[in-house]
């Protein structure tokens, strides 16, 4: 594929890969050799979020990171499924093609219920686990999350996210406890690959998920003994204004071995402390 003009190749300097699914081209990273490491994103990010860690760790390892349709440089198609379910199936496809083993899973926002689902049906083959500000049950109970999602999937949530661009625009810098870490080539490759009202599509799903997807996450969440005896490293941005500190707490009292970072950062603090989240991941997967 062709790289996209606005991409920082000393930003992001990785060489292009692609899975033609049946709706279309998922592109991911593939960086390094030795022993894989997927590394899933959320909204409104895609792979770039995790440049920092992949350019720290591929020299040891094999770090693999795909962008979920309709998210930076994987196609948007029309007709495409952008429900987190989808993404899932989507990404097993990906692990399965590159034929991964003994893989560890490092997830961020969404990418913790869309990732999680493999880690689910395939516990054998996830070594390690390391969590950075998600969740995998349902937000039933989160009132304000509840009624912001349920305001957003109406008529004045889809001209927000659709023809303002609002989760690059506006939520993305919520994310950030200190803004300067946001400089404004950062923001640019974020909004750059969703700058038209079709290439959206994907961000508006998710607020629409935060719902809507609650009997899928609440599935997730009844399975969550599946992943006991698997490795875990919880890393954790104590400012994050998206998403409540008490997931914290779940995660911490659901599985008390689990190895537990807190840092001084918001919501995306893969941006905000990347050397400090590559470092701690690295320690973590060489002692396994």
């Amino acid at each position: 594929m062709k790289t996209p003009p606005w991409l920082d190749k000393i930003l992001y300097p990785f060489a292009h890969h692609t899975l033609q699914l049946a709706q279309g081209q998922l592109h991911y990273v593939d960086e390094g050799t030795g022993e894989a490491i997927v590394f899933v994103h959320g909204t409104p990010t895609w792979s770039f979020v995790w440049r920092q860690q992949i350019k720290a760790l591929s020299r040891q390892y094999r770090c693999i990171a795909p962008d979920h349709m309709g998210f930076g440089l994987s196609d948007t198609p029309a007709d495409a499924d952008f429900t987190p379910e989808a993404h899932a199936e989507r990404l097993e496809k990906l692990i399965e093609q590159l034929q991964l083993k003994q893989i560890t899973l490092v997830v961020h926002d969404f990418g913790g219920p869309i990732a999680l689902q493999y880690a689910l049906r395939h516990p054998d083959n996830v070594k390690n686990l390391i969590l950075l500000n998600t969740w995998m049950w349902s937000l039933e109970e989160e009132r304000n999350i509840q009624k912001v999602s349920r305001f957003m999937s109406g008529g004045i949530g889809r001209f927000l996210y659709l023809k303002l661009g609002f989760s690059a625009k506006v939520l993305l810098p919520q994310g950030y406890h200190e803004k300067k870490h946001l400089t404004k080539d950062i923001r640019q490759h974020y909004q750059k690959p969703l700058s038209t009202s079709t290439s959206r599509a994907g961000t508006w799903a998710f607020a629409k998920a935060l719902h809507q997807a609650n009997p899928y996450f609440n599935t997730l969440w009844q399975q969550h003994e599946k992943l006991r005896n698997i490795n875990k490293l919880i890393l954790w941005g104590e400012k994050d204004k998206l998403l409540p500190l008490h997931f914290l707490d779940r995660w911490e009292q659901t599985f008390t071995d689990a190895e537990v970072k807190r840092l001084n950062a918001g919501h995306f603090l893969q941006e905000e402390k990347g050397g400090e989240v590559a470092d701690a991941i690295k320690a973590f997967v060489a002692q396994q």
